[in-house]
Order: structure tokens, then C-alpha cells, then sequence
């Protein structure tokens, strides 16, 4: 009886000890307490892309796009994130005319490509950028930078998100060389 209540009391020590050593251990750092040293995502804005140009990259994004046999719609914005320039391909997903604006503009409001969004929901778990105003958690929006300056954006819609992110790929090459 002895033995069976000491080896009870050491049984219910170790499992105290085991709990306290547990609680003491450091939680893991909290990802969204990190600072950076430099500001992310602080390209400045520039001068308003030109027509000229907003055309360019929606033909070579509707040229790749046509390669590939991938109806899609194409939109450029400029840095204010304004419509610059918009192609419907034969046979696009109606919906998508919206969503390639808003992948354009979201591109640009937040001064990076929105494939940064989709994996910070996916990849990253961080669920609050979803509450942004403006924000797409899809790819296929990517900023347009001329001599280090945003001077907009494009977005591509109507596929999967790489497609889209390629066809996008396609015309931002235009600019961002």
C-alpha cells in the first residue's frame, strides 16, 4: 500500500514538474511583431503611365495569352490607379472584367504584385488582409516600374491565378525592364 501511494506521489511530481518546465518554455515569436529594418513594398509613385505605353503591355498580354489560347481580359491603371487601357479577348469570362481592374488596382494602391496577398492568406495564415479595402488575394495584378519609379499597374483575369499571373508577366516585361 505504501509503495503503490509513493510511486503515486512521484508519478503526480513528475507530471507537475513536466507541466511547469512546460509552461516556462518561450512561446514562439508572433511573425506580425517582426520589424524591418527597411520599409517593404515603398516604391514611390510616379508620373501616370502614358496610353502609348498602357497599350503596349496589353498587346503583349493579349499576344501571350492568344498563344496560349487563353481568353482573357487585361487592364492597365495608371498610378493613381485609374483606367488607363482595357482589352476583353473573345470568349472572356465576363466576370473577370472587374477583376482584372481590381487586380490592377489593388497592384498599385498597395504598390506590389497581389500575388504577395494570395500567399500571405494561403501560405502565411494572415487572414486580417482580408479586411483591407481594395485588397485581392489572387495573382495576376503586378505594379509597373519605370526608373525605379510605380507609374501603374496591370491585371489579368479569366484563368486559373498563374495563368493569369502569366499572361500579366507578359505585358508588365513591356515596362519593367
Amino acid at each position: 500500500m505504501r509503495i503503490a501511494i509513493s510511486m503515486a506521489a512521484l508519478v503526480g511530481g513528475i507530471l507537475v514538474i513536466a507541466g511547469a518546465v512546460k509552461a516556462e518554455q518561450p512561446a514562439a515569436p508572433y511573425p506580425l511583431d517582426a520589424i524591418p529594418d527597411k520599409m517593404p513594398f515603398s516604391t514611390p509613385y510616379g508620373a501616370p503611365i502614358s496610353l502609348e505605353r498602357a497599350d503596349a503591355a496589353i498587346k503583349a498580354a493579349v499576344a501571350e495569352a492568344t498563344k496560349k489560347r487563353w481568353p482573357m481580359n487585361v487592364a492597365v491603371v495608371d498610378s493613381g490607379g485609374n483606367l488607363m487601357a482595357f482589352a476583353r479577348m473573345d470568349g472572356a469570362q465576363l466576370a473577370s472584367i472587374a477583376i482584372s481592374e481590381h487586380k490592377a488596382r489593388g497592384a498599385v494602391t498597395f504598390r506590389r504584385p497581389t500575388k504577395a496577398f494570395e500567399e500571405a492568406i494561403q501560405k502565411s495564415g494572415s487572414n486580417y488582409v482580408l479586411t483591407l479595402d481594395g485588397v485581392i488575394g489572387s495573382r495576376g495584378g503586378i505594379p509597373l516600374i519605370v526608373d525605379g519609379k510605380l507609374i501603374g499597374a496591370i491585371g489579368c483575369s479569366g484563368g486559373a491565378g498563374s495563368q493569369d499571373e502569366v499572361v500579366c508577366s507578359a505585358g508588365a516585361a513591356t515596362i519593367n525592364k
